[in-house]
């Protein structure tokens, strides 16, 4: 049962899958401005970015899938901030958050650690989706907030929970909650791109703007 913005992002359904709950150690994959996440080198990687006109842009993700189920508010953020050249240690923003095996309690543990390592106290604000569902008012925002951040060269934070499809028909099911970065857009924001701490085997995916609201309904995200 999803509650509000405060709601825990507990244990995902991924990351329980991991054996005993955990993986052996973060998995790292840089994948590049593309619409694919195919690996490239660091170099390339490193807070890159490509503008490719009507109504596209993609930021380059220094990825890292998170190392036990409970860390995705910390690898989200790790990899959000990747796309601005840093690497901070998902350990040291763990305690930041505070962080424990139930999960980063709201998007509001998030957003000051956005602007900490930023380096801006306003850089990164919360939003709240309040409604079971998002309506058109929501997402219109959500799709306007999206290209701002990352046109500013930064990504957002989302906290979501449940169930939704990204554009290619794959499930991508969080029923406990989750945190993801978002990391780019095309057709003028109606598509965005995830970058997933969950799996190292599914790092990126495209979703409508419409789903990924849903998906957030009842929590919140982290934007410029």
């Amino acid at each position: 049962m999803r509650t509000d913005l405060i709601r825990k992002a507990a244990l995902t359904a991924a990351g329980l899958a991991f054996t005993g709950g955990a993986i052996a150690g973060p998995v790292t994959a840089a994948f590049a401005a593309e619409s694919t996440a195919k690996p490239t080198s660091q170099s390339q990687s490193q807070s890159q970015s490509e503008r490719k006109g009507h109504g596209e842009r993609q930021l380059g993700v220094r990825y890292e899938a998170q190392p036990n189920f409970y860390y995705c508010g910390p690898a989200a953020t790790r990899n959000a901030l990747s796309v601005q050249g840093k690497d901070i240690s998902v350990d040291a923003m763990a305690k930041e958050m505070g962080t424990t095996e139930a999960g980063t309690n709201s998007i509001n543990d998030i957003t000051p650690v956005l602007n900490k390592e930023t380096g801006k106290s306003d850089a990164y604000h919360s939003v709240e989706i309040s409604k079971p569902d998002a309506d058109a008012t929501q997402t219109d925002r959500l799709r306007a907030d999206i290209v701002k951040t990352v046109d500013d060269g930064r990504a957002v934070v989302a906290n979501i929970a449940g169930t939704s499809v990204d554009t290619d028909g794959n499930t991508h099911s969080f029923e406990g909650g989750h945190y993801i970065s978002v990391v780019g857009y095309r057709d003028a924001g109606n598509t965005v791109r995830i970058a997933d701490s969950a799996d190292a085997n599914t790092a990126a995916y495209d979703i409508t703007v419409e789903h990924l609201a849903d998906w957030i309904a009842t929590r919140g995200y982290a934007t410029s």
